[in-house]
C-alpha cells in the first residue's frame, strides 16, 4: 500500500473489489476476494463441484469488470457453447449486485471431470463468450464477443481486451474449496475465489501499441507482426504472473497485503473498495411486464390454465400469479 496512506486504515476484507495503481509502471487495476457472497450464490444452486468452480471464475471476472462501471447500469457475462456447460450467465448490477446461473448436462459434466487432465475450461467446449454493457433504456448497449475453443476464462478476457479495447491487460483468477471441521465434528464446505486485473495505461497511447492480430488467411511465409513491448508493462505483467492460486484464495491474506507483496518495490496505491452483494433484480412487477409482452396465443393458453408460475433461474424465487389478473386490460 502507499506509504502516505493512514496505517490504521481498515482493510477491505472479503467480498470487495479494491482498485489500485502502480504509477511507476503506468499500471492500474483491480483485485478482488470473494467469500460469503460467492457461497451464497453457489449454495443456492447446489451445482456439481466442477460447475461451481467454473461459475465462480466467471463471477470473479464479472466482479472485476463490472466494478469499473461509472453509471447505474449492468454488465453481463454470458457464454453459449456446445460443451457440457452450455451456458453461464453472470450479471453485475451497479453499484454492487451480483447474481449468476448455469445450464449444464450433469452426466457429461461428471464424465469429463473424471478425466485425468481435466480443467474447468474443458466444460465450455466451442462457442462464444459475450460481455454486454447495458446503460439503461435511453442509451445504446455495447457488446464484445470472444470465441471460445478450449481456452480458459482468463485467456478469453485477454482476447477481449486485445480485440475490443486495445488495452494491454493481464488477468489472474483462482477458485478454492475449503473444508472446516466444526466443534461437533461436522465438516463445513466453503468456496473462495480471488482475482487480479492489471492494465497498462500510460499517458502516451503510442506506448500501448500491440501486435496486429493474425488474420488467419495471410499468405504462407508471412512474418507475424511484432512490436517490442514497453519495459514498464513487461515488468507489471511479469509481477502479476507471479501470483499463485493459493494467494488469491487465502482468507488470511487481505487484498491490500497481496498488492503490497507484488508491487512494494515500485509503490502501490490501494483505493476505496467496492463491496459486493448477492442481489437479484427479479420482481413481480418485472415478471408481469414480461408476461404482458407475450403473443396473443401464449396469453390465451395461460388464461385457459388459470395460474402462472414463473421461477427465477438466478435466485430461485417462484412467482405464482393469476393469469386473468395479469392480462386484464
Amino acid at each position: 500500500m502507499d506509504q502516505n496512506q493512514p496505517a490504521n486504515k481498515p482493510l477491505a476484507g472479503e467480498d470487495a473489489v479494491v482498485p489500485f495503481a502502480v504509477e511507476a509502471l503506468d499500471a492500474r487495476g483491480r483485485a478482488v476476494a470473494l467469500g460469503p457472497v460467492l457461497n451464497s450464490i453457489l449454495q443456492r444452486h447446489d451445482y456439481p463441484a466442477p460447475v461451481n468452480k467454473l461459475l465462480a471464475q466467471a463471477i470473479t471476472l464479472t466482479a472485476l469488470l463490472g466494478s469499473t462501471l461509472k453509471f447505474e447500469g449492468r454488465l453481463t457475462l454470458q457464454t453459449q457453447t456446445d460443451g457440457p456447460v452450455s451456458m453461464l450467465v453472470v450479471d453485475f448490477n451497479a453499484p454492487d449486485g451480483l447474481r449468476a446461473t448455469a445450464k449444464f448436462d450433469t452426466q457429461a459434466v461428471e464424465a469429463m471431470a473424471a478425466q485425468d487432465d481435466f480443467r474447468p475450461e474443458f466444460l465450455l467446449g466451442r462457442g462464444h463468450m459475450a460481455f454486454t454493457i447495458d446503460q439503461g433504456r435511453h442509451m445504446s448497449r455495447y457488446q464484445g464477443i470472444v470465441v471460445l475453443d478450449g481456452i480458459s476464462l482468463e485467456e478469453a478476457a485477454h482476447d477481449y481486451f486485445m480485440r475490443s479495447e486495445q488495452i494491454p491487460t493481464r488477468v489472474r483468477l483462482a477458485v478454492g474449496e475449503m473444508l472446516t471441521r466444526e466443534e461437533d465434528g461436522t465438516n463445513t464446505h466453503q468456496w473462495r475465489a480471488g482475482g487480479i486485473m492489471a492494465q497498462f495505461l500510460p499517458h502516451s497511447t503510442e506506448r500501448m501499441r500491440q501486435p496486429d492480430i493474425h488474420p488467419g488467411d495471410a499468405p504462407e511465409g508471412t512474418d507475424p507482426h511484432e512490436i517490442e513491448e514497453d519495459d514498464a508493462w513487461v515488468e507489471a505483467r511479469a509481477l502479476v504472473d507471479t501470483v499463485q492460486d493459493v494467494e488469491l484464495t487465502d482468507p488470511g491474506l487481505p487484498v491490500e497485503q497481496l498488492l503490497f507483496r507484488l508491487f512494494h518495490e515500485r509503490g502501490v496505491k490501494a483505493y476505496e473498495p467496492h463491496v459486493m452483494q448477492d442481489r437479484c433484480t427479479c420482481s413481480e412487477y418485472k415478471i408481469r411486464s414480461m408476461l404482458k409482452g407475450l403473443s396473443e396465443q401464449d396469453r390465451a393458453e395461460m388464461l385457459d390454465e388459470g395460474k402462472i408460475s414463473v421461477n427465477c433461474d438466478f435466485c430461485g424465487e417462484t412467482y405464482s400469479l393469476d393469469a386473468e389478473d395479469v392480462f386484464r386490460a
